[in-house]
């Protein structure tokens, strides 16, 4: 009997030891996934389009894919975004060849735009190289990102001019009419014989 008890004090610990190994690795596994995945590009959100800007370029199909495949690179993970540096590349390239408004085809703009193609055929080519780190691809990313957000900030500056330009705008080819009006009567007053009368007087 003396030795029963001990011997099932020392089961009784070793269960416990066991059960409380398994719930600390369960939390661990947990707490693991929650964790950011180091793989993962996060980004903020950059430039949008003002809503002048955005009435214009609602008809431009071309930037409006290029727009949504870029919406996905804000938070991305470095294998998708070598994935689909491939049909970026191509949908920047036809934005490109595509412009047709005629705001837009000013050296700026076209400047901006063919710095993110070059970006883009950069990223593209990183997939090709199996020594590329995840760290050079998350810059390549930001990149792309920033030059894109800068090119939507410029658009916008042209067409919250172009907004401001109207409203200020007056029609000069209608003259003016300004009409005469009579001056008050101290200043028809004849200074010179009112001078003289006052001399005549003394």
């Amino acid at each position: 009997m003396k030795y029963v008890i001990p011997f099932l004090l020392i089961i009784l610990l070793t269960g416990f030891s066991c059960n409380k190994n398994k719930d600390v690795q369960e939390v661990s596994e947990i707490a693991d996934s929650l964790k950011l995945d180091a793989n993962r590009i996060e980004n903020r959100i950059g430039e949008t389009l003002i809503p002048e800007a955005k009435a214009v370029l609602d008809n431009w199909d071309e930037y409006q894919l290029v727009d949504e495949m870029l919406l996905k690179y804000y938070s991305i993970n470095t294998l998708e975004a070598l994935s689909n540096a491939d049909e970026l590349s191509r949908l920047v390239k036809m934005m490109k060849d595509s412009i047709k408004i005629d705001n837009l085809k000013k050296p700026n703009i076209i400047a901006r735009i063919n710095v993110l193609e070059n970006e883009t055929l950069r990223l593209a080519d990183m997939a090709t190289i199996p020594s590329i780190s995840k760290e050079e691809v998350k810059e390549e990313v930001i990149n792309i990102l920033a030059i894109y957000s800068a090119m939507n900030s410029k658009i916008n500056t042209i067409y919250h001019a172009e907004s401001m330009q109207k409203r200020l705008e007056v029609d000069t080819e209608v003259p003016v009419n300004i009409q005469k009006t009579t001056p008050p009567p101290y200043l028809k007053i004849d200074r010179t014989n009112s001078y003289n009368n006052l001399i005549e007087k003394q």
